[in-house]
């Protein structure tokens, strides 16, 4: 009977922890849940004001008495709804990444930490600020070409909901590309490839990254070359980041190959001045025998 009870305990260990992992997460993902739903309400108050302001780089390349449209009957208010969730999730961000980082940050070794929280803190930076670009550089230049080039005797009326969708595209696409460095170095850090073999494809980084512009964006140049230039040159931003990163680990592994024979020698000393103690004392007894 005893042995039993002791096959069931032992059976039981491996899953206490597996449900505490799992508590942990739920917890987690709650707060997450919590945190986007506080700011959802926040914006949900001012969603008109927030459209406008989304919908300002296109209305200001409107002819004069045209605007935007609504197709459908609850357009009006699906489409400012839909906008503040979008609003509160990327807002809220941050928090959920970092609610994601404390959950996996104990299973981390310290060197993995260390490499791991910097590209976390820069990826959510660089993808606002590939919104940003795409917000206060792109959509004015894109607007103003697709309104330029409207056909004589067409009035352009932009849907909102198409709009939206359109921006939250652009949006995504933009802060993707703005990722073009972190990915670099996690390629280079992980040791499948290295800053010099990257360096030498760069003709064929170029081309892909105008591929993905002609994908990711309207069929026209401008907006094409908005996106594939910047990806061209966060590239280049990312190797030149990565060789600052090696060189650095090479110092720290130099530097650590010092110390460790440093170490070696000076244990070798000691156990050298031990034995040369023990022969004199040895010495010294069969002196006085």
């Amino acid at each position: 009977m005893a042995e039993k009870n002791n096959k069931t305990d032992k059976a039981a260990e491996p899953e206490a922890p597996f449900m505490s992992h799992l508590v942990e997460l739920r917890d987690r993902l709650l707060r997450a849940v919590l945190v986007v739903l506080v700011i959802f309400l926040a914006l949900f108050t001012f969603s008109n004001e927030l459209y406008t302001l989304l919908a300002e780089p296109l209305l200001i390349h409107l002819p004069t008495g045209s605007s935007m449209i609504a197709t459908e009957v609850a357009s009006p208010f699906l489409t400012p709804f839909k906008l503040s969730m979008m609003a509160a999730i990327f807002i809220g961000m941050p928090f959920i990444l970092y609610q994601l980082w404390a959950f996996v940050a104990p299973g981390l070794y310290k060197h993995e930490k260390n490499l791991a929280f910097p590209l976390l803190f820069s990826s959510i930076i660089l993808f606002y600020l590939g919104m940003v670009f795409a917000y206060f550089v792109v959509f004015p230049l894109m607007f103003s070409f697709f309104t330029g080039i409207a056909l004589e005797g067409v009035t352009m009326m932009t849907d909102i909901t198409k709009y939206l969708d359109f921006v939250l595209k652009m949006f995504f696409a933009f802060g993707m590309a703005f990722e073009v460095p972190i990915a670099t170095i996690i390629v280079i850090s992980t040791g499948m490839t290295t800053a010099e073999k990257l360096a030498q494809k760069r003709p064929y980084i170029i081309v892909v990254a105008f591929i993905v512009g002609m994908l990711l964006t309207p069929p026209d140049v401008v907006s094409q070359m908005l996106l594939a230039v910047p990806m061209w040159v966060l590239f280049e931003f990312g190797l030149i980041f990565s060789r600052i990163l090696n060189s650095k680990k090479a110092r720290l592994d130099k530097e650590r190959e010092a110390q460790q024979e440093q170490e070696l020698d000076d244990e070798f000393e000691r156990a050298i001045a031990e034995e040369e103690k023990l022969i004199e004392s040895d010495d010294s007894d069969s002196a006085k025998s």
